[in-house]
């Protein structure tokens, strides 16, 4: 079992990869129960990729490093995806590493088990979960675990995060055992749609259209 947490906080420290390691700690080990080991969890942070990122817009293809980024959130069987608020929606790099994913594989996502997260100044920023990255992630055509987790400054250390921590956290768990499960139930092709096939496969031959376009020449005499 996988778990694959993707970052966009920039600062060191950073609240956001706080609260995303603190929803990840209930995650992993809820989502492998009853058995003794928890799920295989990696952390992605964007501010490590960002250069990555900016060159695949205008590249056509990722780096290395992304590319590693990138098979490892297809492969993941759940998500837990944290940004800062800025200007009252996600981050530009949050949304610059889904937006190249997509393109990369637009399916990577289908049928995922996602946790939505966000962290900022003050609660009124809160809707951001449903405004924004709600949306986005329906659109990616991804699972979206029905509570969404949103810290202010003043929710640290304060009562009923910790709760809404653990809300969210057990119902990730809950999708990625049962999403799990089904899939192995129905085979090793189940779960994913096969990938689209390359276009370029199917290009006619230059010589081949040339020779359809041909205009027969006259009759040999008799």
């Amino acid at each position: 079992m996988k778990l694959v947490v993707v970052s966009a906080g920039l600062s060191v420290p950073s609240s956001t990869r706080l609260l995303a390691d603190r929803l990840a700690a209930v995650a992993a080990p809820a989502a492998t129960a009853p058995e003794p080991g928890p799920a295989d969890v990696r952390v992605i942070e964007l501010r490590d990729l960002a250069v990555e990122i900016a060159h695949t817009f205008t590249n056509g293809f990722p780096a290395p490093a992304l590319a590693d980024a990138f098979a490892e959130v297809a492969a993941a069987d759940g998500l837990i995806v944290v940004t800062p608020v800025f200007s009252a929606s996600y981050s530009g790099l949050f949304k610059s590493f889904f937006d190249a994913l997509s393109v990369t594989d637009e399916d990577a996502l289908t049928g995922k088990p996602v946790l939505i997260a966000a962290t900022g100044g003050t609660a009124r920023h809160s809707l951001v979960l449903d405004h924004a990255l709600r949306p986005l992630f329906a659109y990616l055509k991804a699972v979206i675990v029905p509570t969404g987790v949103y810290a202010a400054s003043e929710d640290w250390g304060a009562e009923g995060l910790d709760a809404r921590i653990g809300r969210a956290a057990t119902e990730l768990a809950a999708l990625m055992s049962g999403l799990s499960g089904a899939a192995r139930a129905s085979g090793p092709s189940a779960g994913r749609p096969l990938p689209k096939r390359d276009s370029f496969e199917e290009v006619t031959p230059f010589a081949e259209r040339l020779a359809a376009l041909s205009v027969p020449g006259p009759s040999p005499a008799p």
